[in-house]
């Protein structure tokens, strides 16, 4: 049985974190990490798990938490995890970080985009990114995994295929992706008040959101040179779910067939990507609840552009469900352990 501790249980992440381990057979958590709600029952913050959890919440003691458990799920803000984490923890115990302190290998580039100094760039090269249909292999044999934001897994599962067969130039992709409310955390902020978010729709960190260099990153292993994209984030009123529909320049003549194909060699025996029918477009309905990305993509001969389109639940998939998976393979569970879950609807 591995002993797991959640520090950030309390955010949305990290309260999908503690519903996917309560039915996970091979997890027993041990640990609520709350610095909001110290000594409040779990259950009192989340009335969802009442008589499904009787703990209290604790603090964010990492070196005490160590000694506890067997793999730590950090669901905090940028900077806590690189500040708590050091060589003696990670001698002790499994990471999988769910912020971005571990994303991005130039600590410059993170320091730039997060506008905070990191306190632990020594740990960043051994730090797996953890995308576990491309990088599977090497999350197998970490200590620290860096789990991907939600923006940036759908973006990347969505265009990587085509990248990495050089089908099309990176340097052309535009991706436009769209957001659920949950994404923004559950921090209380003017512009996700209700009477803000419904009723509308619109863009926010244009040119300058911080999933851009990680994705950028990403793309460019995969393509064997640097690639620069072009990232626009939107903010729409549901709860959950992230759309993306990117479009980049097909780099020699090809057809859908060929296109498709690419996708088939490097997500065919996915259990958790779903390839959808020829005009079958992806919609963050059909994935809600769930750790599956649904893709397509669409030729435009017209243009010499390909479409490309995923939708995931950015709870899930884009953040406590990749997280499950890859602490799965860090354990050599069977991947989709606690993760069957079929899509919720409606």
């Amino acid at each position: 049985m591995i002993r797991a501790g959640i520090i950030g249980s309390t955010g949305y992440a990290g309260a999908e974190i503690v519903r996917l381990l309560l039915g996970h057979k091979e997890t027993e958590i041990k640990w609520y990490g709350s610095r909001s709600y110290i000594d409040k029952k779990y259950s009192s913050v989340y009335q969802n798990m009442f008589r499904l959890v009787e703990d209290v919440c604790r603090d964010d003691n990492m070196e005490e938490l160590a000694r506890e458990v067997d793999v730590i799920f950090t669901a905090t803000p940028q900077g806590l995890c690189a500040s708590l984490v050091n060589e003696e923890i990670l001698s002790r115990v499994k990471i999988i970080d769910l912020s971005a302190d571990f994303r991005i290998k130039d600590p410059a580039v993170y320091e730039a985009w997060y506008k905070i100094h990191h306190p632990a760039p020594e740990l960043i090269p051994e730090a797996v990114y953890g995308l576990c249909e491309i990088n599977r292999e090497d999350i197998k044999k970490a200590r620290l995994t860096a789990n991907p934001g939600c923006y940036t897994t759908c973006s990347i599962l969505s265009a990587y295929p085509l990248v990495k067969e050089g089908l099309i130039d990176g340097n052309t992709l535009i991706v436009d992706a769209k957001s659920g409310t949950s994404g923004a955390g559950r921090g209380a902020k003017v512009d996700n008040l209700f009477c803000e978010v419904n009723e509308s729709i619109k863009a926010y960190g244009v040119a300058t959101h911080r999933h851009t260099p990680e994705i950028e990153e990403q793309l460019s292993y995969a393509a064997g040179k640097p690639v620069t994209i072009s990232f626009t984030p939107h903010l729409v009123p549901m709860n959950r779910g992230i759309l993306v529909t990117a479009y980049a320049s097909l780099t020699r003549e090809a057809g859908e067939e060929e296109l498709r194909a690419a996708y088939e060699k490097y997500y065919g025996g996915e259990k958790f990507i779903r390839l959808l029918d020829p005009e079958v477009c992806p919609q963050t309905r059909w994935v809600e609840g769930s750790n599956f990305v649904d893709l397509n993509i669409k030729l435009d001969k017209r243009t010499n552009r390909v479409i490309m389109m995923g939708a995931l639940d950015n709870l899930v998939k884009g953040a406590a469900g990749q997280a499950v998976q890859n602490m799965n393979l860090m354990f050599g569970l069977p991947e989709d352990m606690g993760l069957q879950m079929a899509p919720v609807f409606p």
